[in-house]
């Protein structure tokens, strides 16, 4: 890698966030001082908003003075292999290389692994301009490039250029839709970087699956006041099912006289599964729940004639194998979706029963796939479907005006000025703050699904002709649904001043942390 100089060009975007800090601070002053204070000027407002903005700059300074430690980084590296005699031996390098790592672990007061992850992260980071150029530019954070640098690991020349450019490149050929990949936070841009890489990495998922598989393992970690983490790395689908049976068990568990949040109450059911019953958890008392969960699968894959990967709802890409096991398997709680192989759109959800509420809701899952709130990651297992617009005001009830929201969201939603826009049968809402940002919603960023190497059969070509004829029809004329249940009651159809938002607000509720399940 050739020593590329280019921090100048990152430090010119420095100099101007400075500035912009600069100029925020002198207008927040003269307004703490009561100076030049136009007429209708509210100054609090003004100078709340200062603060938001001043949070803004200084998160696009860190991300330009992370472009400044990596590209320095990577001119270290560069300069020392540089210094290195050409007929040095390898041994030579090794060490040479060794030795320029703990010096940046000095410099930067981390510890040598850190030092050497860092160079590997910039070097790779530093090799793909478009990524470059928006860390340089403030507009992506180093979570976001470390994000980058970790999928293009295992990713040749060609195969990382191609995931950035779809990601990056405006004018790609297939770019990536919906929000752009650095406005999602950082966990839920991996969930979706990730999700392209699988479908476009040379070596099959399949391949790469068999080898996790012979790599799972229980990991026990002490840690401070008396507590431990115990960590299983397992085959997606089992990790699944795992932690969608435990949610709905303490969901069933949650009552008037059940004080542990659904966060305590998670690994209560977890530890008295494994040590046995008559631990204290309350399992006796109730029977264990189905916990559904959506298995998108391409069509061909279904079948066999491709080994593409399909997605497990709540998780991610697996492989079709497991995808055809799932289904063809008789596991009750897996509900399969069909893909069009045109345009990898859903065609249809299975069910085991005609009752359209589930289907819909599944569907709703299916496109938003976690809470549609800006930056929440609470996947669909753990959601309630929402009215975007309040029925007593005139919302209708069907696909186009209902999204997944979080109980912590879906308070904030109908207790603050944070508004959702219009969603689609294909899109999530977007959202827009109180002072006036406007989220972008996060489509799906499906793509057209793989064709076997042979010609199909003229049966299979009219049964997905007819198959995409169906979705489009149902989409045209979305059907109305209602709770199928008494015991719930949909907040949106309450007046304000309704007492059960009392009991609503005081609900205690708790949300697993983004770091929890997103680890790779």
């Amino acid at each position: 890698m050739g020593i590329s100089g280019g921090v100048g060009v990152v430090l010119e975007g420095v100099r101007a966030s400075v500035a912009a800090l600069d100029a925020l601070e002198r207008e927040d002053a003269s307004l703490a001082a009561g100076a030049s204070v136009g007429a209708g000027v509210d100054v609090l407002q003004r100078r709340y908003e200062i603060r938001l903005e001043r949070l803004e700059v200084a998160s696009r300074l860190e991300a330009q003075l992370a472009g400044v430690k990596a590209q320095d980084a990577a001119d270290a590296v560069g300069f020392q292999e540089a210094m290195t005699p050409p007929d040095a031996s390898v041994q030579d390098r090794t060490y040479a290389q060794m030795s320029v790592v703990e010096e940046i672990a000095g410099v930067l007061t981390i510890s040598s692994a850190g030092a050497g992850a860092l160079v590997e992260q910039s070097r790779r980071i530093c090799s793909l301009p478009l990524v470059m150029n928006a860390l340089a530019a403030g507009v992506m954070s180093w979570q976001h490039a470390r994000v980058v640098a970790d999928e293009t690991e295992s990713l040749d020349a060609v195969g990382a250029a191609g995931l950035v450019a779809h990601f990056f490149d405006p004018d790609a050929p297939d770019p990536a839709r919906g929000a752009a990949p650095v406005e999602l936070v950082p966990s839920r841009f991996r969930a979706k970087i990730r999700a392209w890489r699988e479908r476009h990495h040379p070596e099959s998922i399949q391949k790469r699956h068999a080898k996790g598989v012979a790599d799972r393992r229980m990991e026990y970690t002490p840690d401070r006041d008396g507590m431990a983490w115990v960590s299983l790395y397992l085959p997606g689908d089992t990790a699944c099912a795992i932690w969608n049976r435990t949610t709905a068990t303490a969901r069933g568990l949650q009552g008037p006289n059940e004080p542990r949040t659904l966060t305590q109450l998670r690994p209560d059911i977890a530890a008295s599964l494994l040590l046995g019953a008559g631990t204290g958890t309350g399992l006796a008392e109730i029977p264990t729940p189905r916990a559904d969960v959506l298995v998108t699968v391409p069509v061909f894959a279904l079948l066999g004639l491709t080994d593409e990967p399909a997605v497990l709802d709540g998780f991610g890409p697996i492989p079709a194998s497991m995808a055809r096991k799932l289904v063809a398997g008789g596991a009750e709680s897996f509900y399969r979706v069909l893909v069009d192989p045109r345009d990898g759109a859903p065609l249809e959800i299975g069910r085991k029963n005609y009752r359209l509420t589930g289907a819909i809701k599944r569907w709703i899952r299916l496109r938003d796939a976690q809470c549609t709130f800006p930056g929440c990651t609470n996947k669909t297992p753990d959601n309630e479907t929402d009215h975007l617009t309040a029925w007593q005001h005139g919302g209708t009830t069907n696909v186009s005006n209902l999204a997944q929201l979080c109980r912590k969201h879906h308070r904030l939603k109908h207790h603050s000025q944070w508004t959702p826009g219009p969603a689609t049968s294909k899109d999530p809402p977007g959202w827009t703050s109180p002072t006036g940002r406007h989220y972008k919603p996060e489509r799906q960023d499906s793509e057209p699904t793989h064709w076997p190497p042979e010609s199909l059969p003229p049966w299979l070509q009219r049964e997905a002709a007819g198959k995409c004829q169906c979705l489009e029809a149902s989409l045209e004329n979305p059907p109305q649904w209602e709770p199928d249940d008494d015991r719930y009651v949909d907040l949106n159809d309450l007046p304000a001043d309704d007492p059960l938002w009392a009991e609503f607000l005081a609900t205690q509720f708790a949300l697993v942390p983004d770091a929890i399940g997103v680890r790779s």
